[in-house]
């Protein structure tokens, strides 16, 4: 009776949202790459003011080193819809265990705040409080929301205990707010203390989507990441992209995997290409393309005046990093897609030297049957009077980073029939 009893329990499970069925599966509709947090060192306290001095300026808050009995109110924009949703959340970077306390994920209302009646409560393997190991990661339970196609999702984290060093992904441009002391991941409004752009422990979002549905991973540096678009407006390029193919009734998740700073073939901000590309690539559920932006860093600071001789870079080098992550996607049965790199010059770490690596690797973008598909960003931004630099309408502060309206051209620019 007692093993007829378990096998009822088992099927039941099978048919809830614990497994997908034949016609479902999961895909991702959100992620981000995860980094760990650098710890800045304490600040000496600062000398006594004199008497009579003038009254010095607030101060800036002190760097988020870690969280303790605080709740983390996120916000994420979603790329495809679902009817049943799972968290996951990550302690890659952290040095200890890692105790959620509770856990939610609910529609956005404005803000802060949430839409009371699609606040779920997230379970991990049936409890409402999970540990992480350290370098771990953990999904929730399923639950029923109606997830909607590029709109906000809230995700709610309360850590009970001392974080440290949370892992993190550090160009969120979404407003995150942070409580001070106390449970608030059920609350429907939600006073912060204190705000940041950054996302925390939250790596990617997933749905059950038809069978057919599948992602597209976006892979890159701060350009793919969305460096120096404007906060809160979903303006980076795979933003964009995802808003074009929601539109045309595309079932096609776009996940952004990009890492302002980040580099191919040596560590930047964030591990180099190599060592991120199965995490963040191949381990996606649901990804079926990766577009691959990425090296403008490794040749601005491999060329720059003064680099070290162990910091250099070549075109034939970065073009063999490049095949190998082709190599490893392909074996996946991932189709790749390169994205030219955009113009640089009058940038920090421009250089001849590196310009002229960068349009030889272009050109192998252009022309490899390595790759199964090309994004000529290169030739959407660039000024045609002068291809080197930038657009002026493209680019409002640095030569590096488009602007908002430059995001824009370049996914408008991609042929969605493309994706199959």
């Amino acid at each position: 009776m007692q093993k007829l009893r378990l096998l009822l329990v088992l099927a039941a499970l099978s048919g809830s949202a614990f497994a997908q069925s034949g016609s479902e599966k999961w895909v991702a509709t959100w992620g981000a790459s995860m980094l760990e947090t650098a710890v800045p060192a304490a600040a000496p306290p600062a000398a006594p003011a004199a008497a009579g001095a003038p009254v010095a300026q607030a101060a800036k808050p002190a760097p988020l080193r870690s969280f303790n009995n605080q709740t983390v109110r996120m916000i994420v924009n979603t790329s495809i819809p679902g009817r049943t949703v799972r968290v996951e959340l990550s302690n890659t970077f952290g040095k200890n265990r890692l105790k959620i306390g509770a856990a939610n994920v609910a529609l956005r209302d404005k803000g802060s705040a949430i839409v009371p009646a699609s606040n779920r409560a997230l379970t991990f393997s049936g409890n409402a409080t999970a540990m992480i190991p350290a370098g771990g990661s953990i999904l929730s339970d399923p639950v029923d929301l109606a997830v909607p196609a590029v709109g906000d999702l809230v995700v709610s984290v309360f850590l009970p205990e001392d974080s440290g060093p949370p892992t993190t992904h550090q160009t969120g441009l979404h407003s995150t707010y942070i409580s001070g002391p106390g449970n608030f991941a059920a609350a429907a409004d939600f006073t912060a203390e204190r705000t940041t752009f950054q996302w925390y422990f939250l790596s990617s979002v997933h749905v059950l989507a038809p069978a057919d549905t599948f992602s597209v991973v976006t892979f890159g540096d701060s350009i793919t990441d969305g460096a120096t678009s404007s906060n809160d407006t979903n303006s980076a390029w795979p933003s964009v992209l995802a808003r074009r193919l929601a539109a045309a009734k595309k079932n096609v998740a776009i996940v952004n995997q990009g890492i302002s700073g980040n580099r191919v073939v040596r560590d930047g901000a964030g591990a180099n290409a190599f060592a991120r590309f199965d995490r963040d690539v191949i381990s996606q559920p649901g990804v079926k393309y990766v577009v691959i932006m990425e090296g403008i860093n490794d040749i601005g600071q491999g060329t720059r005046a003064g680099a070290p001789a162990d910091n250099s870079i070549t075109t034939e080098e970065l073009i063999a990093a490049y095949k190998q992550l082709a190599a490893r996607a392909h074996e996946h049965g991932i189709k790749v897609i390169g994205a030219t790199l955009t113009p640089y010059e009058g940038a920090a770490y421009a250089s001849p030297a590196g310009e002229a690596i960068r349009s030889a690797v272009n050109a192998w973008i252009r022309t490899t049957g390595a790759l199964d598909g090309v994004f000529d960003f290169d030739a959407v931004v660039r000024d045609p009077n002068a291809p080197t630099k930038f657009r002026k309408e493209f680019n409002d502060r640095d030569n590096l980073h488009p602007n908002d309206a430059g995001y824009k051209a370049m996914a408008e620019s991609i042929d969605l029939g493309i994706f199959q």
